[in-house]
Formats: C-alpha cells, structure tokens, sequence
C-alpha cells in the first residue's frame, strides 16, 4: 500500500509541469484607425484645395470623369490604370497599362469605390485603414495608413 501511495504521488509530480513560455502566444487586438484616417483624408483635401464625397463606410471618392460605359458590379471582373500613393505621396504600386482583376479578390475600399465609376470612368479614392489593410503592416504598407489612389476603370470585362 505504501508503494501504490508514493507511486501515484510520483505519478503526479511528472504529469505536473511549469508552464512552458517559449509556446505562448501574443494576441495583438487591431488599432481603430476611423477618426485618425478621417482627420488626416479631411485635411490632405484641404492642403489639396481638394472635394470629395463620402460613402457610409468612410471611402472618400473624387469622380472626374464619370464614364459612360458599364458599371460593375461587387464580383465584376474589371480592368484599371491606377497609381497608389500615401497622403504624403509616396507612391507604393502602379499600373499605367491596366491591371485585370475580379472586384471580390481586393480589398474592400476598391470593391466598393470601383463601383462609383461607369467603364471610361476615372477619379481619385482615398481609403481610410479600414477599408484597406487595417492596422497591421501589410506588404511595406504601414499599419493605419490611408491609401490614395487615382484610377481609370478601362473596361468591366
């Protein structure tokens, strides 16, 4: 009896381990970049001597040119000229020729502000953090940032 005691005693001082830190995870809760974005479009329009409109959502669209062909939809598949840049104009990707692309497969500030424009269409949209990569650096995009872009919808494909 004295043997099955110290056994199990044993039993559950190996089973009984100090937790280990080296596998613990951070968790890293995103950063509510909405008033911030919306301070910093509002005032890039004001040095720009700049007027946009405003969606529900917070984009921010300048339509130049409305276009008169047709009009996409959320999963149209669709063929831009744009250039993307910060507010303080640093430019992060270009395509002068056009990119050809389905609208369900970028991110949500395109999807929708695409659809603001006819095919021949062009104009500027500023897309608050939200809308873009979020919080978090995204491909040598930072965190938080507004992105800027001047498109030329060519064709809904």
């Amino acid at each position: 009896m004295k043997y099955i005691a110290f056994l199990l005693l044993l039993t559950s001082l190996v089973s009984c381990k100090l937790s280990d830190d080296t596998n613990t995870t951070t968790v890293v809760e995103p950063i509510d970049y909405t008033e911030t974005n919306e301070a910093e479009i509002n005032a890039y329009l004001e040095d720009n001597s700049l007027e946009s409109q405003k969606t529900a959502s917070g984009l921010h669209y300048i339509i130049e040119n409305q276009g008169d062909g047709a009009a996409p939809t959320a999963t149209s598949n669709v063929t831009v000229a744009y250039k993307g840049y910060f507010l303080n104009g640093t430019v992060f990707d270009q395509s002068e020729e056009g990119i050809t692309i389905g609208l369900d497969q970028v991110i949500s500030g395109w999807t929708e502000g695409i659809q603001l424009f006819n095919e021949g269409g062009n104009g500027m949209l500023l897309i608050p953090a939200h809308l873009g990569y979020g919080s978090f650096d995204y491909n040598g995009i930072p965190g938080g940032s507004v992105l800027v872009f001047d498109i030329e919808l060519l064709s809904v494909n």
